[in-house]
């Protein structure tokens, strides 16, 4: 039969061990997710304003002859 001081000492490890700080992970995963999302929105903009660049020309081409 083990021991209560045992028992109890093998719990404390047990959930000092299982339960971990992740507060620093949330930040990592934000500064992760903020520049994804800066990177689809340069890409984006990059290719809607090229489209609307060659929009605009030949329809400035088409109305100065």
């Amino acid at each position: 039969m083990p021991s209560p001081v045992a028992v109890a000492r093998l719990k404390c490890l047990a959930s000092t061990r299982l339960c971990r700080d992740d507060d620093g992970q949330d930040l990592i995963e934000y500064g992760l997710l903020c520049a994804l999302i800066g990177i689809i929105a340069l890409g984006a903009v990059s290719t809607v304003g090229n489209t609307i660049n060659s929009v605009f020309w030949q329809v400035i081409a088409q109305t100065s002859y």
